[in-house]
């Protein structure tokens, strides 16, 4: 483990930081830290309002931009490799890893998919991301154009994933549209969870196999909500194997506070189908699946 070079996480203040101090709104926006950590960061000179070091007691007003320098820290060990699928002058698509934050988060700045990938392709943009612990298929634009024509049309885009359910699936497929929206959670505050307040979401999902005590489903994802697949293949009673953030009915599992990034699932994007930006021509990316989610 080495230290990363540290990050100014940047925020421009909205309407409900008026009238609240720098400390108030720090405590009471970014729940990760306690509010004696906050002080802490502000007594070291660490946060700044405007241009200005913050001390804490300022009244806030909409519009002004608050910087948390905050200085380099240790990662977590994650893979430090990923193997390229397709490449031309628009557009790179890769296979990550399990274990590989797609992008900066959670405690990860360097050692993120985006950062060794930037390495080799310093003009590369992510196009969409993938769960730390999910592997397969991230597509990048290699220019700003493509980044703006793939963004406008990436509902267009056909995204299948591979995953590996808990118990015996009764049917043969399954159309599922629960909403997903933010839910208490015990020690972050809110994650996203099935929620009937939540914005509309559909998966498709196919049984492939039926195990002793599993399955193996391949999902289409027809909207791209937060942890999508791993809340609706808990709704229908087939949460994944392993899964240490949501239980049979797309809730987070209180007694058992597993975090967003947690392992222990298994859940591959294998496919990206979609017209090409520049030529127009279809493309269909694959990837090889895991072992563990291979069938017979």
């Amino acid at each position: 483990m080495t230290y990363n070079q540290g990050y100014s996480y940047r925020h421009v203040l909205g309407p409900l930081a008026v009238g609240r101090s720098t400390l108030s709104y720090l405590t009471r926006t970014f729940t990760h830290s306690t509010e004696s950590e906050w002080q802490g960061r502000l007594e070291a000179g660490e946060v700044f309002l405007d241009g200005q070091v913050a001390q804490g007691q300022e009244a806030l007003l909409a519009g002004k931009l608050l910087i948390w320098n905050r200085p380099a820290w240790i990662e977590a060990d994650t893979p430090q490799e990923y193997q390229i699928v397709y490449r031309d002058d628009h557009l790179l698509a890769v296979d990550k890893p399990s274990g590989l934050p797609t992008i900066p988060g959670a405690g990860f700045y360097s050692n993120t998919l985006l950062n060794l990938v930037l390495k080799k392709f310093p003009e590369a943009r992510p196009l969409h991301r993938l769960g730390r612990a999910t592997s397969g298929l991230v597509l990048f634009a290699l220019d700003t154009q493509t980044a703006a024509t793939m963004t406008a049309s990436w509902t267009k885009v056909r995204k299948q994933y591979q995953a590996l359910g808990s118990f015996v699936a009764s049917e043969d497929s399954y159309d599922i549209q629960t909403r997903i929206g933010l839910c208490d959670h015990p020690r972050i505050g809110k994650v996203h969870a099935a929620s009937e307040s939540g914005k509309p979401a559909r998966s498709v999902a196919r049984t492939l196999e039926r195990r002793r005590d599993s399955t193996v489903f391949e999902v289409d994802l027809h909207t791209g909500r937060p942890h999508q697949i791993r809340i609706h293949l808990a709704c229908i009673g087939h949460p994944l194997v392993g899964d240490p953030l949501y239980a049979a009915g797309g809730k987070p599992i209180l007694n058992h506070p597993g975090l967003p990034g947690d392992a222990g699932y298994w859940l591959h994007a294998k496919r990206l189908t979609f017209q090409h930006p520049s030529s127009g021509h279809p493309i269909d990316l694959v990837t090889a699946l895991p072992e563990i989610l291979c069938t017979t």
